[in-house]
């Protein structure tokens, strides 16, 4: 599948797309690309709705931007615009890690663009507590700021983004070939400081978008065997001023990507429940 291109948000984002009717944006997070839903769009697209899924800012091809700007709130503005720039008022949004992280922004900044909001593997972040046990399933989002990180990512042929797979969803044994494109995007020129830069733009405040309240329906994915635990979702449930679901189904952070015979079913009701709601 060739990308498509718009202008979004002053950046040139490049972007998959499947299908024809109610705009779902698909957006992905690290160490992943646009690709990570290749299997998701054309049942996305079958179950009646136009599935288009971009490479976000600083992932190639996409433009890497000249600010260097990475935070949440510019990650959710980026979705919004990209929704104008599709041709659409409103979309449904599913976001997955940083993609969720951007989502949440989204919802929270505009709600009237956002029909519903649906998140995989990241409970809403100003929503859970705290703790021992949460800091270490994050200790990436340490040692992934420093700029020596770029090269120690590098060494190996990538060998760390096949380390965090494997430990971000423990019970898969991932295919050879899962992270391919992942590492021939962070091959381009830039593209590897960028997705890390993600990380170093976090700060010790939470930003402005995460402290509102989501008003939107809203539908979360836990992985059963994630590092985040799924309870997190529940401790999060004060965040949400519409409806709120969670879905708990097999699979760890990747859910998607480790058992899409469970998620992809359960993803197109979601959907397809939504629509027939309105």
């Amino acid at each position: 599948m060739q990308p498509g291109f718009v202008t979004a948000n002053r950046l040139r984002f490049a972007y998959l797309e499947a299908g024809a009717g109610p705009l779902v944006l698909l957006v992905h997070g690290f160490p992943d690309t646009a690709h990570t839903w290749d299997q998701v769009l054309p049942a996305v697209a079958s179950a009646g709705f136009r599935a288009v899924a971009p490479f976000t800012r600083g992932y190639h091809p996409t433009s890497i931007p000249a600010d260097g700007a990475y935070d949440i709130d510019t990650l959710g503005s980026d979705l919004l615009a990209l929704i104008e720039a599709l041709g659409e008022k409103r979309a449904i949004i599913v976001g997955h890690d940083w993609g969720a992280g951007a989502a949440y922004a989204a919802a929270a900044m505009r709600p009237e663009r956002v029909r519903l909001l649906v998140t995989l593997a990241i409970p809403h972040p100003a929503g859970v507590p705290r703790s021992p046990s949460l800091a270490w399933a994050l200790r990436h989002f340490v040692t992934l700021r420093p700029k020596s990180s770029t090269s120690k990512v590098q060494a190996n042929d990538f060998a760390m983004i096949d380390m965090l797979v494997r430990r971000w969803s423990p019970a898969w044994k991932v295919p050879a070939e899962e992270t391919a494109r992942a590492k021939e995007a962070f091959r381009q020129p830039g593209c590897l400081d960028a997705a890390l830069d993600y990380y170093r733009s976090v700060g010790l405040r939470t930003p402005a978008s995460h402290k509102k309240n989501v008003t939107v329906p809203t539908v979360a994915f836990a992985g059963e065997n994630d590092v985040i635990s799924p309870r997190l979702y529940e401790k999060a449930r004060h965040k949400f001023e519409a409806s709120y679901e969670v879905v708990q189904v097999p699979g760890g952070h990747f859910l998607h990507r480790e058992h899409p015979e469970h998620f992809i079913p359960e993803l197109v009701r979601v959907l397809r429940d939504h629509a027939a709601a309105r």
